[in-house]
């Protein structure tokens, strides 16, 4: 019985830590951290055509990165929600 006690204390020992774990906040999904493109300037000089179409592509442009906030919004939200409660405990 001596035998068994001594491996099994070795064991519990090498278990225990007294360095104290410190939580890391998550890192940000690469998609999240890409900056949104520059909008399409146009000249005083343009046809109507092309103001549209720079119109329509800035529109785009826009809602896409509005989206990209969004989410990184979502994100953060979610994250630090799970990181509050996980260090309470």
């Amino acid at each position: 019985m001596k035998y068994l006690l001594i491996p099994l204390l070795a064991i519990l020992a090498g278990c225990s830590t007294t360095v104290p774990v410190a939580n890391k906040f998550p890192e940000v999904p690469k998609r999240l951290l890409e900056t949104c493109p520059s909008l399409t300037v146009v000249k005083d000089d343009v046809k109507l055509s092309e103001l549209t179409n720079a119109i329509t592509a800035n529109y785009q442009t826009y809602h896409g990165c509005a989206n990209t906030v969004d989410g990184w919004i979502e994100w953060y939200n979610k994250q630090k929600s799970i990181f509050d409660k996980a260090s309470k405990n």
